[in-house]
């Protein structure tokens, strides 16, 4: 197996337009124009920081190639890929609910879902050890047969798709810790006992009336869905709870051969679009907490794969820190620029309210799950 960390972008994510806009809302009457919320800023200035701090050369440096419409076919419905292929080809316009598709924007979206299915390929040949994709646009929202909050083709369940039928993988966790709740990805596998998805996100944010407690999935893959909606204000340390009290005893227990991560840095403790307290520094030790995990279960067997994140000036600090942390390696931004203004925030205290949303879960899943190695919280 290569030892390095493998990195996928591509120019052409940067070019998917979603236009003028303030945040996602179109410019008219009170709203003045300004760039869209999903804009490619954030994302190209982590491939900058990588390329300045000079990390990008600790890194296996793949290229992506294009998801086929077949492997697309796997997720989404024929009509409504038909829908954001005309759409790319004419005027562009909106796929569904805030899922915005500019001219090109079809050729780049299979390029996007194509970057996590290089991703597979990578690891799965034993090509680098684990990758992370710096994709655009982003997919974990999309639905089988619309857009939805920026998403066009949703690319780690088309990831899942692929993983399962290229090399026929039977136990793969996907783990969303994007601050919006991952309802396309939750949809796509609701039944599916081979798939394992957990989604970490701020309760009562987006979309509204998904990822509650309760939807745990149906029928044969009921237990193999679960959701954990944070409180407002939860930081590294709420997030960190998560992972060490819920998702590593199911990991354990369900055994993937291998972990996808929706890794949306809108978590962060600037972005404009949530209200959470993530640092870079929390972030990074997510990153280590799901490495570890995937060494433990799956040979080691990660990919992760760019979501949200709004704020253009701290994604790529958080970004570059998860990077750090699945590659074991340290770049030359040894300490996080904004320390001085977060170092007084409570983002690394559990609180008895965060104690609780996550002790909820537990109550909901313990049917499902034998948390035999589980304390209560």
């Amino acid at each position: 197996m290569g030892n390095k960390t493998g990195f996928i972008c591509d120019e052409s994510y940067f070019w998917h337009d979603t236009g003028n806009g303030a945040l996602f809302l179109s410019p008219g009457g009170w709203i003045e124009a300004d760039e869209h919320g999903e804009s490619p800023k954030s994302k190209r200035r982590v491939k900058n920081l990588l390329e300045r701090s000079r990390f990008i050369e600790e890194l296996h440096v793949l290229k992506p190639r294009p998801a086929t419409r077949k492997e697309v076919e796997w997720n989404h419905a024929r009509s409504y890929i038909d829908r954001v292929e005309s759409l790319s080809r004419t005027e562009g316009g909106d796929a569904g609910e805030l899922a915005i598709v500019g001219r090109g924007s079809y050729e780049i979206a299979l390029l996007s879902a194509g970057g996590v299915i290089s991703g597979i390929d990578a690891v799965m040949k034993g090509e680098v050890k684990n990758v992370y994709a710096l994709t655009r646009p982003p997919g974990h929202h999309a639905e089988r047969d619309k857009g939805i909050g920026f998403c066009l083709f949703n690319n780690v369940a088309i990831a899942a798709h692929y993983a399962k039928k290229e090399y026929n993988l039977k136990r793969i966790l996907i783990i969303d810790w994007d601050v919006h709740h991952g309802n396309g990805t939750e949809s796509s596998f609701y039944d599916d006992p081979e798939v394992l998805t957990i989604s970490l996100h701020q309760e009562y944010n987006f979309p509204s009336n998904r990822g509650d407690v309760e939807d745990v999935g149906e029928d044969r893959g009921a237990g193999f869905n679960v959701n954990i909606p944070l409180p407002a204000g939860t930081g590294n340390a709420g997030y960190l709870h998560a992972i060490e009290k819920i998702i590593s005893p199911i990991a354990e227990q369900f055994k993937p051969e291998i972990i996808l991560v929706a890794a949306g840095q809108d978590a962060s403790v600037f972005d404009p679009l949530a209200q959470m307290m993530v640092t870079a520094d929390g972030f990074k030790k997510m990153a280590v907490a799901i490495k570890e995990l995937a060494q433990q279960i799956c040979g080691g067997r990660l990919v992760l794969c760019h979501e949200g994140g709004y704020s253009a000036a701290y994604v790529p600090i958080c970004t570059l820190k998860i990077i750090e942390g699945i590659s074991g390696l340290q770049s030359e931004v040894r300490e996080d620029p904004y320390h001085e203004t977060i170092k007084g925030l409570p983002t690394n205290i559990l609180s008895p309210y965060q104690k609780h949303a996550i002790e909820q879960v537990i109550g909901v899943q313990s049917p499902f799950w034998k948390f035999e190695n589980l304390s209560r919280v």
